[in-house]
């Protein structure tokens, strides 16, 4: 009988952990706002696939930094009816890349995708004992305790991103001299890649889809920017300053500055006859 239920009452957390104390073997499905499926093998995490994001192997060198962008699409295009498994061995043949490379990006691909499902707190899952994903694709086996801790930590993190920067339809631009403050930092492919598309033009959101990056990571690597001061927002609303509050000499008089404004003239002369007679009276 399959296991199965909903993530509001079994997190990802305790999913994981679960398949890894009893060491099964078989795949969990997950469905959210996408379909993603993950597959173990005596309780090792062994595949990952997230709904239509491409699982193809040339994507996933590309996104590892691998091959160009152009590299990967003339590679997918020519490598049409050929798996994963057999599209490896063809590029490693070829000199395109290492078997290093090919289980470095396979196995951050994997992580990507379960690192992502931390974050989903509603979802029905199911586990289907026995069942692997076919021989064509290519698996990598990857111990549960480091992934539970790193995905605990993610966790946490993006709950202080997401406060952080709540919007991801914000712009950015380049702070002053961003030149003399980039060649003081170093920055990872993924940062060059954010970097070349600031612009105020482009949302947060639109650079993390031209760069195929997760909300996750765009929030990131766009926090570390704006600490570094390499970016800032576009039209950034400036804070209201804060109403100064009345001392009391001050209500006092307001007030009677507003009492006398709204007297008649009569009024206001017998007001400023009673005072000249208090004063004489001192």
């Amino acid at each position: 009988m399959a296991l199965k239920g909903n993530l509001r009452d079994f997190s990802t957390t305790q999913l994981l952990n679960l398949i890894n104390l009893a060491r099964k073997t078989g795949t969990l499905t997950i469905q959210g706002d996408e379909v993603a499926r993950m597959a173990f093998r005596e309780g090792k995490l062994i595949y990952a696939q997230m709904g239509s994001n491409s699982n193809h192997l040339a994507q996933m060198l590309h996104h590892a930094g691998k091959l160009s962008q152009e590299q990967a699409k003339i590679i997918q295009t020519r490598a049409k009816g050929t798996n994963n498994k057999q599209l490896g061995h063809l590029l490693i043949q070829a000199g395109y890349v290492t078997n290093s490379d090919v289980i470095q990006s396979v196995r951050q691909y994997i992580l990507d995708v379960v690192y992502k499902l931390f974050t989903w707190g509603d979802g029905l899952f199911r586990f289907e004992a026995n069942e692997l994903p076919t021989p064509e694709h290519i698996t990598i086996p990857i111990d549960l305790e480091s992934v539970i801790m790193e995905g605990s930590r993610r966790l946490k993190e993006w709950e202080i991103l997401q406060d952080e920067l709540p919007d991801l339809n914000v712009s950015l631009r380049f702070a002053d001299q961003p030149d003399a403050r980039l060649r003081n930092i170093n920055l990872t492919v993924e940062e060059w890649r954010v970097i070349s598309f600031v612009n105020p033009r482009n949302s947060i959101r639109q650079i993390a889809r031209a760069n195929n990056l997760s909300d996750f990571e765009i929030r990131r690597i766009v926090y570390g920017m704006l600490q570094a001061g390499l970016v800032e927002f576009v039209d950034q609303p400036k804070p209201t300053p804060a109403p100064q509050k009345e001392t009391t000499a001050e209500k006092p008089a307001r007030a009677s500055k507003k009492s006398t404004e709204e007297q008649s003239p009569a009024q206001k002369r017998s007001v400023v006859i009673r005072l000249i007679e208090r004063i004489r009276g001192l």
